[in-house]
């Protein structure tokens, strides 16, 4: 017994902590570790800028307009007199709470519709990929801007519930396709056989299995609303009370920002819009070695 006790103890602390799986995992996947880090970055630099900038700057007639980047106004300011560097910092977290919402939203909407199609089959598989199929045939953009046109005057949590309102299509399939693969496993047989209900089987069996792989739709989903998201802004849809990257590019636009040689105005929001894809673009490649075991690496 006591030998036993022994090398089980030996055998707990040769155990590696999930902490420091987790960072061996990360210095194997630089992707995963860049992106992740980005997007620490960007959210560092929303935080920590609020306690270093006063965020009430960011409102119309808070400083003097068109003034060039210098060290009173590290990012310039535009047309209303807004200090770019406080737009910013409220602007980026705002930006990717709309469509981190989206993304939810949509990928919780298709697991839902492709869990339940994909497992039960008939009718409800039927529909659920005729409606699928006949809506990633439709410009998701003039969906959207249709409704944002109904709408008028949303806020950024409509404007979630907006985009996630096609969000969900690319992911259904996506997700289904893994679920008709997953159902046909023998443990899945196995659960079935030993008396387990669908719902049960579909959460105990498949779902954890696809976790991974539904993370990965998150983020690709997530990017996706945000691309969507600032392109309805840019044309004017968006939340026009609130200082979003999108609505800052709307208003270069609307005065004419780079036809009067305001650089700063509209270069500002174009940077950090191109770190957030970059940094999303990343995770998605990191986040695919998880989803795909054959291109995980070894230790």
């Amino acid at each position: 017994m006591t030998v036993r006790s022994d090398s089980n103890q030996e055998a707990r602390l040769n155990t590696p902590s999930p902490f420091r799986e987790g960072l061996g995992y990360l210095r194997r996947n630089p992707p995963l570790a860049f992106g992740l880090s980005l997007i620490l970055v960007l959210l560092l630099f929303s935080v920590g800028g609020r306690l270093l900038v006063n965020i009430e700057d960011a409102s119309p007639l808070s400083t003097p307009p068109y003034q060039s980047p210098s060290a009173e106004y590290p990012f310039g300011t535009d047309k209303v007199g807004r200090d770019l560097l406080a737009v910013m910092i409220v602007g980026t977290p705002l930006t990717l709470r709309v469509g981190l919402l989206a993304g939810v939203l949509g990928v919780a909407f298709a697991c839902l519709l492709a869990f339940a199609g994909a497992y039960y089959g008939g009718i409800i598989d039927a529909v659920i990929r005729l409606v699928v199929d006949v809506g990633l045939t439709i410009p998701s953009i003039l969906i959207l801007i249709l409704i944002a046109i109904a709408l008028r005057g949303v806020n950024p949590t409509e404007m979630s519930l907006i985009v996630a309102a096609t969000a969900w299509l690319w992911p259904t399939r996506t997700i289904r396709s893994q679920v008709l693969s997953l159902k046909e496993r023998a443990y899945v047989d196995v659960a079935r056989m030993s008396g387990m209900r669908g719902y049960e089987i579909i959460f105990r069996e498949l779902m954890p299995n696809l976790i991974p792989f539904i993370v990965a739709n998150l983020v690709n989903t997530t990017a996706s609303a945000i691309l969507a998201t600032i392109g309805m802004e840019a044309l004017g849809l968006g939340p026009t009370s609130h200082p979003t990257l999108g609505m800052t590019i709307y208003w270069v636009i609307l005065h004419a920002g780079v036809l009067g040689g305001y650089w700063w105005w509209w270069s500002v929001p174009v940077v950090i819009i191109v770190l957030i894809f970059i940094a999303l673009y990343l995770t998605s490649v990191g986040m695919d070695e998880l989803a795909n075991p054959r291109l995980r690496r070894s230790v």
